[in-house]
């Protein structure tokens, strides 16, 4: 024991502690010499947490829009056991096929992101975790550039939003009684912003649809003034073949509306914006951190892999004496010795 002590100084005594100990417990003196500094290990767990509960959150919105795809049916039925009329509008199947794009669409994206972020922290993979940090890079500057853009050509973002709201109208647009996905999500938003067509009324005008269902009504139900929004019933019951300014929105625009209403509640949407922003850039920076950390520790978790190996080899005390004799430190060293 003299003998082995006078080998080692307070450094090496450490290495050579661990590879007596490696034949008792051998994957947990591995996995513990392995472990990272404290900083890495929050900024690993909180990557987990964060994108686990994405995962989760994406794999359930994926599900249901994947249900709805290839089983509308009973959906509806669930739907129709619901005591909600609200409710009871979304049981058109072209609004259901509409829904069901949208949330695969969504649900596969925060799957793909959410999977590489926890696999890439939970496996210490620096490839996973920079593929995750530069799509979360990509997916931030698409959001401020579009910003940008929308800022900078304000008129014609302006013009463009208004030619595709109106063509939705122009093409899409329906009576009541035949609503389709975009006759449904129309009648809701003027009817809980009490404005109508995107300027006024008359852009129903220009729609096929309207004109050929609509009977003796100059404008739809939803323009008018309601006393009930979820079955769209005029509180003045001439109000669609007579409108006026006293029992109708019909010349109150939805488009200057929803500008309105966005521009009365402009905190709550810029607090909302900055708090998706910190959430994407704490997410690189944490991916960043690890993969940095990990670097750092590749050569160290090298040494004690070999150490496991020439304990099985050559025994601990000849273990000891190679480590000391060639000061082996990081994996370049190891690779570049002949000894090795």
């Amino acid at each position: 024991v003299y003998e082995f002590l006078l080998l080692f100084n307070f450094d090496t005594l450490v290495f050579a502690l661990t590879i007596l100990l490696v034949g008792i417990f051998r994957k947990r003196i591995v996995a513990l010499a392995m472990g990272l500094d404290c900083g890495s290990f929050i900024a690993k767990y909180l990557l987990c947490l964060f994108n686990f509960l994405f995962f989760v959150a994406g794999t359930i919105i994926l599900g249901i829009g994947v249900w709805l795809a290839v089983d509308k049916a009973s959906f509806i039925s669930l739907l129709k056991m619901v005591e909600s009329e609200q409710l009871q509008k979304f049981t058109q199947p072209s609004v259901i096929e509409q829904l069901a794009y949208v949330l695969i669409v969504v649900g596969a994206i925060m799957f793909f992101l959410s999977f590489l972020g926890y696999c890439g922290a939970i496996r210490e993979s620096q490839c996973l975790l920079t593929m995750y940090a530069i799509f979360l890079i990509l997916l931030l500057v698409l959001e401020v550039v579009a910003g940008g853009l929308a800022a900078a050509y304000r008129d014609r973002a302006k013009h463009e939003t208004k030619t595709f709201l109106e063509n939705t109208i122009t093409s899409y647009y329906s009576t009541t009684e035949r609503s389709d996905a975009v006759t449904l999500m129309w009648n809701h938003l003027m009817g809980q912003m009490s404005c109508c067509g995107v300027n006024d009324y008359k852009d129903f005008e220009l729609s096929d649809n309207w004109t050929t269902y609509k009977h003796n009504r100059t404008i739809p139900e939803a323009c008018c003034i309601l006393s009930d929004t979820v079955r769209f019933t005029p509180r003045d019951l001439s109000c669609p073949s007579a409108p006026s300014d006293q029992n109708s929105n019909w010349k109150k625009g939805c488009y200057d509306a929803v500008v309105e209403y966005l521009l009365l509640h402009r905190n709550l949407v810029i607090v909302a914006l900055i708090v998706v922003g910190l959430i994407q850039i704490l997410a690189i920076f944490l991916a960043f951190c690890l993969c940095k950390s990990l670097e750092k520790y590749r050569g160290l978790r090298f040494n004690y892999i070999l150490i496991f190996k020439l304990n099985q080899r050559k025994g601990p005390i000849k273990s000891c004496e190679y480590i000391k004799n060639y000061n082996l430190k990081t994996t370049t060293e190891i690779l570049q010795s002949k000894r090795s």
